[in-house]
């Protein structure tokens, strides 16, 4: 006897974000994908597979460097991208320094992943890509809710959240003009507790960070930060070993940990599960600068 075939949810998304992947790689001659050895592009890469092998993907891989990695995160990257036999091109946001396109921050609270905008632009133009890949979901922040899955890019980079193109039926519209652009996400109707199910599905490895670990760290704003050379301690501000893991990962500067047991993905599922706050509005400073803080940085060519 045949069993039923019961389709999950996991299964209907897989299957809406290998459609994009391969109708962006029918619509448009120069795409990219970003991946930086967060879980969602580590799923975008996953899903990669699914939408390509045994062929090599019709994509680089670029990663926006801020020169402020987590070391654990950096070498997740070039482990994996080893592994899969992809090409990985690293723009440094230190070169945009260096020449003069953006200016390093000063102060106790200076990051780098704000100027990240400059270099992503830049690596854009250069390689003449007409598309970037990116792991944005919807549930992440106001903003991102807002974004198309094929999001259109003026060219200056910029994005216009008040004239987006309609996408209806799952059709989409991958045409642009020369200098324009496209950002497609096809993790935009997944949750972040949808990514952790699907990481335990498909046994997918992780960098260790996170899951709980004992780290040093300090406290501001409410967060805990990762003890590191980049950040300037306040005068009232100590460094402890606290028990954390990492729901995102970004800048060092601005990525916070939280307080966490969950040491296996099973416990990781059972957390996300119960949270309140989004993984960004919980660990991300740099959303918390105003209300629009994420719309902003988009409107000039944020991820």
């Amino acid at each position: 006897m045949i069993p039923s075939y019961r389709r999950t949810h996991l299964a209907t998304l897989e299957d809406e974000s290998v459609h994009i992947l391969r109708e962006l790689a029918a619509e448009r001659e120069r795409p990219c994908l970003l991946f930086s050895g967060g879980k969602d592009s580590i799923v975008l890469l996953r899903l990669a597979e699914k939408a390509f092998r045994p062929a090599k993907f019709p994509f680089p891989l670029l990663h926006v460097d801020t020169g402020h990695n987590f070391p654990e995160t950096l070498v997740y990257r070039d482990r994996t991208v080893e592994a899969l036999g992809e090409r990985l091109l690293v723009a440094h946001v230190q070169d945009s320094i260096d020449a003069g396109r953006a200016v390093e921050e000063t102060g106790p609270r200076a990051s780098r992943n704000r100027l990240q905008t400059t270099t992503l632009l830049d690596a854009l133009e250069h390689h003449k890509f007409d598309a970037a890949i990116g792991g944005a979901r919807r549930d992440e922040e106001r903003a991102r809710a807002k974004e198309r899955i094929f999001s259109h890019r003026d060219e200056f980079g910029q994005w216009d959240p008040k004239n987006q193109r309609p996408e209806l039926w799952a059709l989409y519209n991958g045409r642009v003009r020369r200098g324009e652009h496209l950002r497609v996400f096809p993790l935009s109707n997944w949750t972040e507790l949808d990514v952790w199910q699907y990481i335990a599905h498909e046994n997918i490895p992780l960098p260790s960070i996170y899951f709980a670990h004992h780290r040093e760290v300090f406290e501001r704003d409410g967060m805990f930060y990762a003890a590191n050379p980049f950040v300037t301690l306040l005068p009232n501000e100590r460094i402890r070993t606290e028990l954390v893991r990492f729901r995102t990962i970004g800048d060092m500067t601005c990525t916070g940990a939280v307080k966490s047991e969950a040491r296996t993905l099973d416990e990781v599922i059972a957390e996300v599960a119960a949270a309140r706050l989004t993984e960004r509005g919980a660990t991300r400073a740099d959303d918390r600068f105003t209300e629009a803080a994420m719309e902003d940085r988009k409107r000039e060519g944020y991820f």
